[in-house]
């Protein structure tokens, strides 16, 4: 064993150790949290506006700040970005997180001192976690890859912007960066696929023991890999010991990451966002992953099937059951008061408090990573119709992630039309114009051959109405769902479709 991997062990077992006293008081690590976060918000712009100094309690939280999204919040980003100190938090943020917006284009989620801090950490911690219930640090001795976003940062106001991934890249520790690929000049390649050719001569002769990635992206450096050596990943990278993933289930992937790699490897879920990092895998034995409840962000949670009610309970994680989905609503150390994350997540044991992440609190498609709305769908079906001749009866969306021998996966939209376009194909790129500029996930992926365009099923005449009867949801409140993550809508439209 090198001096390095005891090291880490030592290191492990020390941070096992601190982690074990949180996880035996959850109640209590979360009430300090807030208490935390209550007292420093109370001389900011939002705490003065919310009456923060007259908070003693969650229930005083819950009648003083409601919750919100990114949009309803977005008024106060604004006076960051314009140069405002004291807002959200504190002083000022040292970046913004960009990413992908709902209705109004980018989001810019601000990230603090401590918020990176308890990234970094989190991150950190994941590996340690393992390293302590396996034994196995000699991964440590290898190299090691993270698939990320270009560390290069744009600047307003004196705040750093960019991806979360660019920014994590900035804060790799020093006794890892001689092991990190692939280079720094590497990583700052914008276009994805120049970047992931240059990856995989970077690394294919190297001794790679450590691939971390949304797994859509690594499918890609998996099979450029293949097809420049010849051989199975495990085969080239014989000390290939561990995948770190998170972003996307990565279930859909499994079968064909092991036959890619030619054998099993341990895997590590994590649960980061922009907004903050929530959860990691905690056990090789076990599912689920870990909720860190010390991290600077307090958690609530309402059931999915209440959220949209009036005023829905918000619970704490005192008062949460297994085996119910709820919405996760945080306030944090970056800012970010009760703000719906959109994401729901179960409870799978409360002794530790782990989670598995459901799904989105509205409908979403996010096979690939790419965070695909309704309200996106919908508006290039109807810049679609409105420039072309076409009409439309119903429609849904799905994601095809099992094409035909030798095709990129796709979005396969469902459509019944009451009139089909005279010209299919310029229907086809107008849609395919608005996706690409409503979502910036989605024109990544598109521009990086993780996907191809878009592709359009036609439906018989009153095919979704039949559908919906077969379903026994025709008529009434029942409505048919625009896009899915799965393909369950998709595949009872089979009958209906038009060959």
């Amino acid at each position: 064993m090198s001096l390095k991997a005891f090291a880490a062990k030592i290191f492990a077992n020390r941070i096992a150790k601190k982690t074990e006293k949180w996880v035996n008081q959850p109640v209590k690590a979360q009430q300090r949290v807030f208490d935390h976060l209550v007292g420093q918000g109370k001389g900011t712009v939002f705490g003065k506006d919310h009456q923060f100094q007259t908070i003693t309690s969650h229930q005083d939280f819950v009648e003083r700040v409601p919750i919100r999204d990114y949009e309803e919040l977005k008024g106060y980003v604004q006076q960051i970005m314009d140069g405002k100190q004291d807002v959200l938090w504190p002083g000022k943020p040292i970046y913004f997180a960009k990413t992908s917006g709902t209705t109004s284009g980018a989001k810019y989620i601000p990230i603090t001192k401590p918020s990176i801090k308890n990234q970094v950490e989190a991150s950190r911690n994941a590996i340690l976690n393992y390293i302590h219930e396996t034994g196995n640090a000699d991964f440590v001795d290898g190299r090691m890859i993270f698939l990320q976003g270009s560390p290069e940062l744009e600047e307003k106001n004196g705040i750093k912007l960019g991806r979360l991934s660019g920014i994590s890249a900035h804060y790799v520790p020093n006794y890892l960066q001689k092991n990190r690929l692939p280079s720094w000049e590497t990583n700052c390649i914008e276009d994805w696929e120049t970047k992931v050719d240059k990856i995989v001569e970077e690394t294919k002769k190297e001794n790679m023991s450590v691939i971390a990635g949304i797994p859509s992206w690594v499918q890609m450096y998996f099979e450029k890999l293949n097809t420049r050596t010849g051989k199975k990943v495990g085969e080239l990278f014989k000390e290939f010991q561990l995948f770190i993933y998170g972003g996307v289930n990565y279930e859909p992937y499994r079968a064909k990451f092991e036959n890619l790699i030619g054998r099993k490897v341990d895997s590590i879920e994590l649960f980061p966002a922009s907004e903050g990092f929530f959860a990691y895998q905690n056990s090789q034995k076990e599912k689920g992953m870990l909720l860190l409840l010390n991290a600077g962000i307090f958690y609530e949670f309402v059931k999915a099937d209440e959220f949209f009610d009036e005023n829905p309970r918000r619970l704490t994680i005192a008062d949460v059951e297994l085996g119910v989905d709820y919405a996760m609503v945080i306030s944090t150390d970056a800012g970010l008061w009760g703000y719906n994350l959109g994401d729901t997540v179960r409870f799978i044991s409360k002794d530790p408090y782990k989670i598995v992440v459901s799904g989105r609190i509205k409908h979403f498609i996010s096979a690939f990573g790419e965070h695909v709305i309704a309200k996106e769908v919908e508006e290039a079906l109807q810049l679609a119709v409105e420039q072309t001749d076409a009409l439309v009866n119903e429609f849904t969306v799905a994601p095809q992630t099992n094409p035909a021998e030798g095709e990129l996966p796709y979005h396969e939209w469902f459509i019944e039309f009451e009139r089909e376009p005279s010209d299919i194909k310029r229907f086809l790129a107008i849609m395919e114009e608005s996706m690409k500029r409503q979502n910036s996930y989605y024109f990544d992926l598109i521009e990086g051959n993780i996907l191809q365009p878009l592709k359009v099923s036609s439906i018989k005449p009153n095919g979704f109405q039949d559908y919906m009867k077969s379903i026994g949801k025709l008529g009434g409140q029942n409505k048919v769902q625009r896009l899915a993550n799965d393909r369950k809508v998709a595949d009872g439209l089979q009958p209906f479709k038009i060959s």
